[in-house]
């Protein structure tokens, strides 16, 4: 396997992931929102790549010495064998050598599954409420 950046080609491999593994919020936030991101900093949207198909990806975005990575998914067949568990690897590399020193993630608290696996890698569970507001556009 082998971890490496987005290129174009891999979108609707990493949008059919985000889908199967209930990531996809709707096909043009997710492409927007991809879309800022490889305009902002294309080294931090990473996938995994496996007999030459995309099984995995993780999206990072840095904000001064701070990092936060989202849409950490892997396809559902292979999870728990180490994949995700990779890109996180990868991707935090990639921060260290930006001179991030800390990294934050936000999981929805009804995502139970993903805590254990998260707190494996030494991440640990904030006191912190997050609050977000829609606005109109």
């Amino acid at each position: 396997m082998q971890i490496r950046s987005f290129r174009l080609g891999d979108y609707a491999a990493i949008t059919r992931i985000w889908q199967e593994t209930g990531l996809n919020e709707t096909e043009s936030e997710t492409f927007d929102a991809l879309a800022k991101q490889l305009a902002w900093d294309s080294e931090l949207v990473m996938v995994a790549e496996q007999d030459g198909e995309v099984v995995g990806v993780v999206v990072g975005t840095i904000d001064g010495t701070h990092a936060y990575f989202y849409r950490l998914a892997v396809r559902p067949d292979l999870q728990g064998s180490g994949i995700g568990r990779q890109l996180v690897q990868a991707i935090e590399t990639r921060f260290q050598q930006r001179g991030v020193n800390r990294v934050l993630i936000m999981v929805n608290q009804e995502n139970h599954k993903v805590l254990p696996f998260y707190r494996a890698l030494g991440y640990e569970m904030q006191k912190y409420v997050t609050l977000s507001k829609k606005l109109s556009s």
